[in-house]
């Protein structure tokens, strides 16, 4: 029983199988399998131009796989609506993606496509848990970098998602909101047990957000380990 029991909290979330995508005359992605399993946070570096957020938009289908497939909780994902794929897989992107209005009507949209509306203490919560406490009625025009940042994680997470995928979620954002964002990835992880595929450019980020690591190059894996292995940490 309690060998089931470890099987169950080791399943990967999110498991990637020989997942490539060509566009003609050019390979952005060849060949990659990985998975990443609930509350770890697995970081794709590598050079400009090797493929990361190619990588990463297959993952949730916002690009279509030429070859292989991804597996969200042991189940291929081409069986699984777009939609729902990702609200179950979500995404940050390096600059803000919020709508036009206030905070509350961004966290609100996501929700109201399936038909639930957040209540004010739900709301509340979220804000909380991303450091925006009382920024219901800000407009997101009147919102900093780092702010606005900081609410599109809260508006993924307000789709309960179990896997998030962020995309340089830090590289336009000034020190200190970087830092703030930072300890955002590792709260996520450690409080909500979401698996996260960072990619970065910032070796020395991934080295401080992931427990794994991979490196892409051309498009291909050629390394993946522990942190600590592949880079050093």
């Amino acid at each position: 029983m309690t060998s089931g029991i470890h099987q169950a909290l080791d399943a990967a979330v999110l498991r990637a199988e020989r997942l490539g995508r060509a566009v003609p005359g050019k390979l952005l992605v060849d060949d990659a399998t990985f998975e990443v399993r609930k509350g770890e946070t697995l970081a794709i570096v590598g050079p400009s131009g090797s493929g990361k957020s190619s990588l990463l938009r297959l993952l949730n289908r916002l690009d279509e796989p030429t070859e292989g497939t991804v597996y969200l909780d042991g189940v291929d994902y081409r069986q699984i609506a777009p939609r729902e794929l990702r609200r179950r897989v979500g995404m940050v992107l390096q600059r803000p993606f919020l709508s036009p209005g206030n905070v509350d009507e961004n966290l609100q949209f996501g929700p109201k496509q399936r038909g639930k509306y957040l209540s004010p203490e739900e709301i509340r919560e979220l804000l909380a848990g991303v450091g925006l406490s009382g920024f219901e009625s800000r407009h997101v025009s009147n919102l900093s970098g780092g702010e606005a940042q900081r609410v599109s994680f809260a508006r993924a997470l307000a789709n309960s998602p179990e896997a998030l995928l962020l995309d340089e979620p830090t590289s336009a954002l000034d020190d200190a909101a970087k830092r703030d964002v930072e300890t955002l990835v590792q709260k996520i992880g450690r409080e909500r047990d979401i698996a996260c595929i960072l990619v970065t450019h910032d070796v020395a980020q991934a080295a401080r957000l992931a427990e794994r690591v991979l490196v892409l190059e051309n498009g291909r894996l050629v390394r993946s380990g522990s942190a600590k292995e592949v880079l050093g940490a």
